[in-house]
């Protein structure tokens, strides 16, 4: 079989329905990083062990979801039904607030690394950002599948929340961020913050 078609050797490429972008459009630059995103989390798959097999099963459940993610990006005419739901982030949030207790309280900022797997982490989550203003950028002038923005925005909280409870769970001591002052408030309960 024939990898490639010769079809983009212009500049640009085919949507979901057949409409051809500029292959530097917002919308091809969103997905495209969730594509980079998803190698990301390929990667750190890879380097993980037995010992590390639920995460290993909720890391590559993401990578089916960002996938979604980007199928509902390239359907620039909504000719699918959408993949990527409020459930979606729903049952994120849960995986979220089960890890959000398995590290220590901080009242600062955290600096990024410490165990090889949440220095990856780290990393996911820096570029699960990028994705989510590159998204927000297209959804400022085209229509986009809300909650692909939303999970999004989950999913670097999810990656924090990983990589501090991968660093408590391998004894490795955070580095707090020194020159900055408060700026998480443990006495605050989550229902405060709604």
């Amino acid at each position: 079989m024939q990898l490639y078609t010769k079809t983009g050797d212009k500049g640009d490429t085919g949507l979901i329905g057949g409409e051809r972008v500029k292959k530097d459009s917002n919308r091809v630059n969103a997905y495209g990083t969730i594509d980079e995103l998803n190698s990301l989390m390929g990667y750190i798959i890879s380097q993980l062990t037995e010992n590390d097999r639920v995460l290993k099963r909720e890391l590559i459940e993401i990578q089916h979801t960002l996938f979604d993610c980007g199928t509902d990006l390239a359907d620039i005419h909504g000719k699918l039904e959408c993949k990527v739901t409020e459930e979606t982030v729903q049952n994120l949030e849960e995986i979220i607030d089960d890890y959000a207790d398995k590290a220590p309280l901080i009242e600062s900022f955290v600096l990024p690394g410490g165990h090889p797997i949440a220095s990856l982490l780290h990393m996911a989550r820096t570029v699960a950002r990028r994705t989510e203003r590159q998204i927000v950028t297209l959804g400022s002038e085209e229509a986009i599948n809300q909650p692909v923005a939303v999970y999004l925005n989950r999913l670097s909280d999810y990656l924090y929340a990983v990589a501090r409870a991968v660093n408590c769970t391998y004894n490795v001591k955070e580095i707090l961020y020194e020159r900055g002052g408060k700026v998480f408030h443990p006495e605050l309960k989550k229902e405060d913050l709604k």
